[in-house]
C-alpha cells in the first residue's frame, strides 16, 4: 500500500460567495469552482493558499454553527503580524495564546458559518 498522498476537507457552507471572501483574506485563491448554468455564483470551489487546500460546497441545508464538530489547524509563519493583519481586515481574531504543545502561539478565528479554525506559528 502507498498511502494517502493529501487530503483536501471539504466544507459545507451557507453562503459560498461570503465563504470565499473570508478565506481570501487568508490568502486562499479560488484554484477550481462550479457556476451551475443560469446561475451566477459558484456551488463548489477548491482554494488553495501555498500547501493548504479547502473545498467548498454550498450546503443544501441550513448550517448550524454549534453543530460543526470539526476543527481546522492553518499555520503561518508569523503569528503576531497574522493576527495584526486579521484584527486589522475586521475579523476579530481571538487573543494569541501559548499553549505546552505550541510555544509559537496560536488564535482562534471562527468563519462564515461557525467552523473553528486555529490559526498556529511554526
Amino acid at each position: 500500500m502507498s498511502g494517502i498522498r493529501a487530503l483536501v476537507p471539504l466544507a459545507h457552507v451557507a453562503d459560498i460567495t461570503a465563504s470565499i471572501a473570508f478565506y481570501a483574506a487568508l490568502g486562499f485563491t479560488v484554484a477550481n469552482q462550479v457556476i451551475p448554468e443560469g446561475e451566477a455564483v459558484p456551488n463548489w470551489a477548491w482554494l488553495r493558499s501555498d500547501k493548504a487546500q479547502l473545498m467548498l460546497a454550498r450546503a443544501a441545508a441550513p448550517v448550524e454553527a454549534e453543530r460543526q464538530a470539526i476543527l481546522f489547524y492553518a499555520y503561518c509563519a508569523d503569528i503576531a503580524a497574522t493576527h495584526a493583519a486579521l484584527a486589522a481586515a475586521g475579523m476579530a481574531p481571538g487573543p494569541i495564546a501559548t499553549p505546552f504543545y505550541n510555544p509559537g502561539g496560536e488564535f482562534r478565528l471562527v468563519d462564515p458559518d461557525g467552523y473553528v479554525l486555529y490559526v498556529a506559528q511554526i
